[in-house]
């Protein structure tokens, strides 16, 4: 019998619920997967929690894995029995010992990354991609504030950052974390339990500013990484780990210097199936090439995800994690 985690309703992490489950046979344009190591992400607790409901309920959660093609059905491209794929995207499901995915959505890990290493980096690693090289493309030279910079996307995004020519100033919680951001390519660390960050940021860029503010902590840090940007920059809010921010006056982004201020997802970045494999191209490439660096710093049992859970929202984890089933 298949295993998965299941919510039969939102809450905390008490509800996750390691149940049988039966997956079936896949139809057309489906494939049936084996799972063998599956991505932890913050947006996997925004599904838990009800932040983003899920109408049916009970559900699997979970959006990111890497497998082994078990069983194909009826016009599945190019896929085959025994290849191993990873995917980053709807439906929901990965938190199972087996599941059934659209083959359209599924990505061919290359030789060189092994499946550990593709469930590690897969979701963070596109987001980081279309953060960096779609939304506001960084260039050589540019200053850039990145929030949780010790986190999973975090490290990633140092290192692609800092292979690009940036300059960036990351805000970490710990002493600890600051010194695993440094060495990941970070060139300024704030901690922000410590110091205010619009006034760290105003005396190490002399002022100026930053080009391009990257912040997936939502309410507690929102308004004031507008204050840290230099005219016409750009304000990136791609999460929420603090909660939505509501009520906000756009007028404001007039007032502080004619600000953009955009709210991505991966979801409409990798809806188009050719933009997805070339996001995911240029993400193999700088793993492959040693410019970036999967950490992969937890390791759970998928029937632990309730622990993994908790260590994620009490900020214990630093780079990656993954669930082995």
């Amino acid at each position: 019998m298949s295993k998965a985690i299941r919510i039969h309703s939102h809450g905390g992490p008490e509800q996750l619920s390691y149940d049988d489950i039966d997956v079936g046979k896949p139809g057309e344009g489906e494939v049936r997967l084996k799972q063998t190591s599956i991505g932890l992400n913050y947006i996997d607790v925004y599904h838990r929690t009800g932040l983003y409901p899920l109408p049916d309920l009970p559900a699997v959660i979970g959006l990111e894995a890497a497998a082994i093609v078990e069983e194909v059905g009826s016009n599945t491209n190019d896929l085959k029995v025994g290849d191993r794929v990873t995917y980053a995207n709807p439906p929901l499901g990965a938190y199972a010992t087996d599941r059934l995915m659209p083959a359209h959505r599924l990505i061919k890990i290359p030789d060189s990354i092994d499946n550990e290493t593709a469930a590690a980096m897969t979701l963070q690693g596109l987001t980081v991609q279309y953060l960096l090289r779609q939304t506001y493309k960084v260039k050589k030279g540019d200053r850039v504030l990145l929030h949780a910079a010790a986190g999973g996307i975090g490290l990633i995004a140092c290192q692609w950052l800092n292979h690009l020519g940036a300059t960036i100033i990351g805000t970490v919680g710990s002493e600890e974390k600051a010194e695993l951001a440094v060495s990941n390519g970070c060139h300024h660390t704030i901690n922000y339990s410590k110091e205010n960050f619009v006034e760290k940021v105003t005396d190490i860029t002399e002022g100026q500013g930053v080009h391009v503010v990257y912040d997936s902590i939502g309410k507690d840090t929102f308004l004031d990484s507008l204050d840290c940007l230099a005219p016409l920059g750009m304000m990136v809010s791609f999460g929420n780990a603090t909660g939505p921010i509501d009520g906000f006056n756009v007028g404001l982004l007039g007032k502080k210097g004619s600000l953009f201020l955009t709210r991505p997802t991966i979801m409409t970045y990798t809806a188009n199936r050719d933009n997805m494999l070339h996001m995911a191209d240029e993400l193999f490439d700088v793993v492959a090439s040693g410019a970036v660096k999967i950490s992969i710093n937890q390791r759970y049992a998928l029937e632990d995800a309730a622990s993994a859970h908790r260590d994620l929202e009490a900020r214990k984890t630093t780079g990656s994690t993954i669930l082995l089933p």
